[in-house]
C-alpha cells in the first residue's frame, strides 16, 4: 500500500511539474526615451522571436524565419507596419507615427529600435501597445519612460492596452 501511494504521490508531483514547464511566460519590455538634443524619442522594444514569428504569421501568412539566413527580404517592412499599428504614442494629446529603424537579435529576443520625431516640451505623452495580445491574451506589454526626466514604468494588458501619463 505504501508503495502505490508513493508512485501516486510521485505521478502527481510530475504532473504538476511538466504543467509549470509547458506554461509559458509572455512579456515585452519597451522602453520609451525622451532625448530633447536629437529632437526625438527614441523607443528599444524587446520581443521574443519566436511569439513575434506566429503573430507575423497568422497576421500577414507569411514565414519570416526573423534574423535566420533564411529571412524574408520584405521582413522589416512587414515588421514596420505591425509595431506602427501596434504601438502609438500621443504627445500632448496629437498622434504621432512611430518610425521602425532597425532591428538586432539577443539570445532569443528580437531587439526592435523605433522613433518619433519630437521637439516640443512634453506635457501629456499616452502610450498604446498591444503587442502580441491578438494572439496571446496573456500577454504583458512592459513599458519604461524616461521623459522629462522623470522615470516612469506601466504594464500594459490585453484589457488595460493604453496609459496616459501627465508631466
Amino acid at each position: 500500500m505504501k508503495n502505490k501511494y508513493k508512485i501516486t504521490l510521485l505521478l502527481a508531483v510530475f504532473t504538476l511539474m511538466s504543467s509549470f514547464a509547458i506554461h509559458k511566460f509572455y512579456v515585452s519590455v519597451t522602453q520609451i526615451d525622451f532625448v530633447p538634443k536629437k529632437q526625438r524619442i527614441e523607443i528599444t522594444s524587446r520581443i521574443f522571436i519566436d511569439d513575434f514569428e506566429k503573430v507575423l504569421k497568422k497576421k500577414y501568412d507569411k514565414n519570416f524565419y526573423l534574423s535566420t539566413n533564411k529571412e524574408i527580404a520584405e521582413a522589416d517592412s512587414y515588421i514596420q507596419k505591425y509595431l506602427e499599428e501596434k504601438i502609438k504614442l500621443t504627445i500632448n494629446n496629437k498622434s504621432h507615427k512611430v518610425i521602425f529603424i532597425t532591428k538586432e537579435v539577443e539570445d532569443d529576443v528580437l531587439i526592435c529600435y523605433l522613433k518619433v520625431q519630437f521637439s516640443e516640451k512634453i506635457t501629456t505623452f499616452e502610450i498604446f501597445n498591444s503587442v502580441l495580445t491578438e494572439m496571446f491574451s496573456e500577454q504583458k506589454n512592459i513599458v519604461h519612460t524616461d521623459i522629462n526626466g522623470n522615470k516612469k514604468s506601466v504594464l500594459l494588458t490585453y484589457s488595460e492596452r493604453s496609459t496616459l501619463l501627465e508631466f
